[in-house]
């Protein structure tokens, strides 16, 4: 798994109720595909791989929020993207029950994104 410093140390300082829900999501995507690596950019954790593919909402209090950059453009069928709009997409999380519920979709999502990336 390729977990960054920099991110452990953003998670270090981080307060706010959805921390354990993030700090899940996290594991799930960086052990998904050994090419998912992660950065703090735009001032929030964002997993990467031949280019961005999510970044944490790190102000939402109500829900774990995953924001993909062009999740409209990624390869297959991703049912739990949700998003109307020509490029971003996102996935929500109501709890921990809910991120292991959506973990298979999540996954399926990474892989997708590496295999396009690396094509």
């Amino acid at each position: 798994m390729n977990k960054n410093p920099e991110v452990d140390s953003w998670f270090a300082a981080y307060e706010n109720p959805q921390k354990d829900v993030l700090l899940a999501v996290r594991d799930i995507i960086l052990a998904a595909d050994p090419r998912m690596t992660e950065c703090v950019k735009w001032k929030a954790p964002t997993f990467t791989c031949g280019g961005n593919l999510a970044s944490f909402n790190p102000r939402s209090k109500k829900h774990g929020s995953l924001m993909f950059h062009v999740g409209a453009t990624i390869p297959g069928e991703h049912p739990l993207l949700e998003g109307d709009g020509a490029v971003a997409r996102t996935m929500k999380f109501q709890g921990l029950d809910d991120v292991q519920a959506k973990r298979a979709g999540l996954e399926a999502v990474v892989r997708a994104w590496c295999d396009w990336k690396s094509a």
